[in-house]
């Protein structure tokens, strides 16, 4: 059986990508991270499971800790990074930092490690300012330029490490004689998915109560929100695909809404009976975003088959017992627009 590494396995992708490995059960599966995934204990609890899969704790920012791996692996999944829109605004030099480090880690342990393939997880912020200053197309394609709008806005220092990302696997693969392929993530959504994204913090201003009118911040802009077992299956099918050897492709769907509807609908949801009223919106954040999914389709049959009423419904199911339960957030709960412009002129 083939040996497959996953670089980030304990986040919201990775972990997913690791159960549906382990549970395929055609490979043995590493997975590396600083914390661990929830779901490794119960991999590791599983007699059968726990021969496929190795999970190994610590911090690769550290070139140290990637002489634990210890052995040849055969497919690479890169998906370690610091995400969150907050913590761009907040903490823009640990993103650069962090992000960066990671990347050129895995790079130095390539150089004496070939493997065959590597998929790198990149992200639709990369091209963020494309459609609203230059009027691409949406549903965007892949070969649009990528584009950024203000090299100074703390919010790009994600994309700037995304697009550093790709240059350097790409021009790297060639070098170290493995195949490279790209995928950019589209607002994928479930259950677990971290507190630091808008449906999480929708959820907890709900569960809060005491919200009439409830405030819908940047109502009018639109996303595309895909299930976490689709984006799974994406991923995995174009890691695994022959087509999909120096390419780059969206994962997502190309169900197009705005934040007003997805705002009332979560709403529904929440039983929530009082008025809505148009807030501000977060800086730098996009008008539009939708990704156009065709290409992957052609290539190797990516379908998603979840509608964005059934993703967001299992998403807020996850958070909204969260909540009910009394737990605490210990990073990414909601902080208004105001709030973090607030903290990005003290810091400026």
């Amino acid at each position: 059986m083939k040996e497959v590494l996953v670089i980030g396995a304990g986040g919201f992708i990775g972990r997913n990508i690791i159960q549906y490995l382990v549970d395929r059960g055609d490979c043995f599966v590493t997975g590396v991270d600083i914390k661990a995934g929830s779901n490794w204990n119960k991999i590791s609890g599983d007699k059968k499971k726990s021969r496929r899969f190795t999970p190994i704790l610590d911090d690769f920012t550290q070139m140290s800790a990637f002489n634990k791996l210890g052995k040849r692996f055969d497919e690479v999944y890169m998906l370690a990074a610091v995400v969150g829109v907050n913590r761009t605004l907040k903490f823009p030099k640990d993103v650069i930092k962090v992000n960066t480090m990671l990347t050129m880690n895995t790079l130095d342990w390539l150089a004496r490690n070939p493997i065959k393939r590597l998929l790198f997880a990149s992200s639709s912020e990369n091209y963020a300012g494309t459609s609203d200053l230059y009027n691409m197309a949406i549903p965007t394609a892949e070969d649009v330029p990528l584009c950024i709008t203000d090299i100074k806005h703390s919010r790009w220092t994600y994309a700037i490490t995304k697009m550093h990302g790709e240059s350097a696997f790409f021009h790297s693969a060639k070098a170290y004689n493995y195949e490279c392929t790209i995928v950019r993530y589209q607002n994928i959504i479930g259950p677990e998915m971290g507190f630091g994204h808008a449906i999480p913090h929708i959820v907890e201003r709900f569960a809060r109560g005491n919200n009439s009118p409830f405030l819908i911040y940047g109502h009018d802009q639109t996303r595309a929100f895909c299930f976490i077992d689709d984006a799974v299956e994406g991923t995995v099918g174009s890691m695994e695909s022959d087509k999909a050897a120096g390419e780059i492709y969206h994962i997502g769907n190309q169900e197009e809404i705005n934040i007003k509807t997805l705002t009332k609908y979560i709403g529904e949801l929440m039983n929530y009976t009082g008025e809505y009223k148009s807030g501000v919106t977060y800086p730098g954040s996009v008008s539009r975003r939708c990704p156009d999914i065709s290409k992957a389709r052609q290539d190797f049959g990516y379908s998603p088959s979840i509608d964005w009423k059934k993703a967001v419904r299992l998403t807020v199911d996850w958070y909204r017992e969260f909540f009910n339960s009394g737990k605490s957030i210990t990073s990414g709960g909601f902080e208004s627009p105001e709030a973090v412009l607030n903290h990005m002129i003290k810091n400026e």
